[in-house]
């Protein structure tokens, strides 16, 4: 019996079934009596935002994770899969965001590889090659078989990847976010292969963030939030306001009735600090239009994979743009580096701290002073009494504990170690605090404590572009919101009585695009 809602109506038996699955970890419930039907000539959008416990989910199916309960079963029989290569000989094949063939080989050999028909002993070269452009053929794919993997795009080698599968007959093909680096073009050629191996029976596992590629392409979904089901839904009888809905963890009926706190301030009135036109990236963000003002928090939502974590890389030089134009007071910059954004006052706390801010195996001291040493150069070393004297007073301004400047930073919290982060950046007067997901993972204490910090910097004129999943958190915090949504911007508002069912459904819908400045 599977939890949460499931479509029941004239299904054909699954080919392959999790059923009750469970997966955990030290002190961590991956997954919790979590089932997946798997039908035949189906595509099923397998949905959560992070942490939801998709990889999880795959890698249980695939054998790289052992399964704590539960079971697979396979037209009616249990399998127990080890490992990968036991679950592609029981048909389950997988073909991950980050190709893993081998660049230096040909495409026939990627297609072939471990399976080259062989003569006396040898492995039949012209014969391997015939066969991989059998397997091409029979996908309408144009690729020459004797070419270099690492000649072809990250589309094309995705491409052979799923050739890969399908020569050997895999009756499950699991697609991890592929579509992730491809543009317009490359995931059309994309999904015109998926539809051909749609058709030969085979049931394809679809992961992505991309709501407008789930109902363009998917028969079936399936959600999964905090490791747990949420149900089993046909495409064609989940509206999309729905589907956000399930993916959060919000009703839309609970959302009418809640009250939401906007702060109020001339800010949005203000003349913008920075102006990004048109800026851009191919196989990324749509080129858009961001107007920050001083004293002002903008807001940014949006679901996981729509944007907004590629937005702020662009402005803090972290990511290569291909198109645009950027101002600070009026003046046109050139952003090409973190170093440059650095000079011209602009810092980035990244979503992921651990690997992308903090140096975890450093000192409190250290963490907080390297920004403020990388500016000066290392052959201007920051005196360690003055070390002690800036890090002592953020210590006590944002009461990070313990309060000890050589604590090492891996061992505290996870709310101080966004503390020991906003202190670095605070320490170099930044103009512009770009937030990527500042209250993650940390405690209800610490994230009140945060989300005052960020009020004040703002009442004291810093610019704030704050990005968080939490829509009360994201409506709550800013004076404007941008919405994104499929790697565009869909909405632009002031946020003046802002719900999050209507915040909701622009995410969902990418309707009600408004400029910011018709409402002031």
């Amino acid at each position: 019996m599977m939890n949460g809602t499931v479509t029941t109506t004239t299904d054909p038996s699954p080919v392959v079934e999790l059923r009750g699955v469970t997966v955990s970890f030290p002190g961590v419930l991956a997954l919790d009596d979590v089932s997946l039907r798997l039908f035949p000539g189906e595509v099923h959008a397998l949905l959560g935002e992070n942490g939801a416990g998709k990889s999880t989910l795959i890698k249980a199916c695939t054998g790289v994770y052992r399964l704590d309960a539960g079971e697979i079963v396979k037209d009616g029989r249990r399998l127990e899969i080890r490992s990968p290569i036991e679950a592609r000989s029981a048909g389950i094949s997988t073909v991950y965001q980050e190709v893993n063939l081998a660049a230096n080989l040909s495409v026939a050999e990627n297609v072939m590889l471990g399976r080259e028909p062989r003569r006396f002993g040898r492995i039949n070269w012209r014969q391997t090659r015939r066969r991989a452009a059998e397997v091409l053929e029979r996908l309408h794919l144009d690729i020459d078989p004797a070419s270099p993997l690492e000649s072809h795009s990250i589309a094309v080698q995705q491409l052979v990847s799923i050739a890969r599968a399908v020569e050997v007959d895999a009756q499950v093909l699991i697609l991890d976010e592929p579509t992730s680096s491809l543009d317009a073009r490359e995931v059309d050629e994309l999904f015109e292969v998926v539809d051909r191996v749609r058709a030969n029976g085979v049931a394809v596992v679809f992961v992505t963030h991309f709501l407008d590629q789930v109902y363009r392409i998917a028969d079936r979904i399936t959600v999964l939030r905090n490791g747990r089901l949420v149900g089993e839904y046909l495409t064609a009888d989940l509206p999309r306001v729905q589907l956000v809905s399930k993916m959060i963890g919000r009703e839309l009926e609970s959302l009418d009735a809640l009250e939401h706190r906007v702060r109020t301030s001339t800010a949005a009135a203000a003349v913008p600090w920075l102006t990004a036109r048109d800026l851009g990236r191919r196989a990324g963000v749509a080129p858009l239009d961001l107007e920050v003002r001083s004293g002002e928090v903008l807001g940014m939502a949006g679901l996981l994979g729509s944007g907004r974590t590629e937005t702020a890389r662009m402005l803090f030089g972290a990511d290569p743009v291909d198109s645009g134009t950027i101002t600070i007071d009026g003046e046109p910059v050139k952003v090409r580096s973190p170093r440059a954004a650095l000079d011209h006052g602009i810092v980035y706390a990244s979503e992921n701290r651990r690997s992308e801010g903090l140096v975890g195996n450093l000192s409190v001291r250290a963490n907080i002073v390297l920004a403020m040493q990388s500016r000066r150069g290392w052959a201007r070393r920051i005196p360690r009494r003055q070390q002690l004297e800036f890090v002592d007073r953020y210590i006590a301004a944002l009461d990070i504990r313990p309060a000890d400047p050589e604590a090492i930073v891996a061992n505290l919290s996870g709310g101080n170690q966004q503390k020991v982060l906003l202190a670095r950046w605070l320490l170099v007067q930044p103009k512009l605090l770009l937030l990527d997901e500042p209250t993650r993972g940390i405690d209800v204490g610490a994230k009140a404590e945060i989300q005052r910090l960020v009020a004040s910097l703002a009442e004291d004129g810093l610019s704030v572009l704050f990005i968080s999943a939490e829509l009360e958190e994201v409506l709550r915090m800013s004076h404007r919101l941008v919405v994104m949504r499929d790697l565009r911007k869909v909405a632009d508002l002031v946020n003046e009585g802002t719900t999050e069912t209507e915040l909701m459904r622009i995410i969902a819908e990418g309707a009600g695009v408004v400029a910011a400045e018709s409402k002031e």
